[in-house]
């Protein structure tokens, strides 16, 4: 443990932005499809404004129930495209960010946060349109003693996130896909995006039918 408490991992790879764009295209519902319905967050874990979405790349942050040191620690750490993913131990009692964090988050690039635990400022965090994804809201504000970790594996509504996964995220929860299957992923959702636009194409023709 480093002498301020909040420990930093070694520099990790992120996934290129080609692959994040195609990513984008689609919703998170077909991206778990396409991976087997596996490494989707628990359904807890949901926007905290509707329309929010992000797709980028996993900065992993562990920090005490309440506290918020090593969040705060962690914007030396992003790149543009990282999404912030922290581990707060799904604690009700304190906000572990609010608006003040989460523009210091899209200033730095980060294309957003999914965070086990609860955040505060909904309304202005909507306003300015930054996707935050979270268990819930409370106005009680954070300690700042740390301990904490950054850029080390974290569980997030009962997934392991490493440095450098790929966060995807919408108003139907949170997928996290690891890099080496993100091909994969990619070839298998494209073929169901074209099955549910034949599907949906079937049922314009019936409502013609009907009509």
């Amino acid at each position: 443990m480093s002498k301020n408490n909040v420990r930093v991992a070694p520099e990790w790879e992120r996934v290129d932005n080609a692959i994040l764009e195609e990513l984008r295209q689609h919703s998170v519902a077909n991206l778990g499809d396409a991976l087997d319905r596996l490494n989707i967050v628990d359904g807890g874990i949901a926007p905290i404004w509707p329309g929010a979405r992000s797709v980028g790349t996993a900065l992993p942050v562990m920090t005490v129930a309440g506290d918020n040191k090593a969040v705060i620690a962690a914007l030396d750490h992003i790149r543009p495209g990282d999404v912030v993913v922290i581990n707060a131990s799904g604690y009700e009692g304190r906000a572990i960010l609010g608006d003040n964090l989460a523009q210091r988050f899209d200033l730095y690039g980060a294309a957003g946060a999914v965070v086990d635990g609860y955040v505060r400022d909904r309304d202005i965090i909507a306003e300015l349109g930054i996707p935050i994804f979270a268990r819930g809201l409370t106005p009680a504000g954070p300690w700042k003693n740390g301990p904490g970790s950054i850029g080390e594996p974290v569980a997030i509504g009962g997934v392991v996130v490493n440095p450098g996964d790929i966060v995807a995220a919408d108003g139907d929860g949170v997928i996290i896909i690891p890099p080496h299957r993100a091909a994969e992923v990619i070839a298998a959702v494209r073929e169901i995006v074209a099955l549910e636009e034949s599907k949906d194409a079937e049922v314009a023709t019936l409502r013609k039918q009907h009509a």
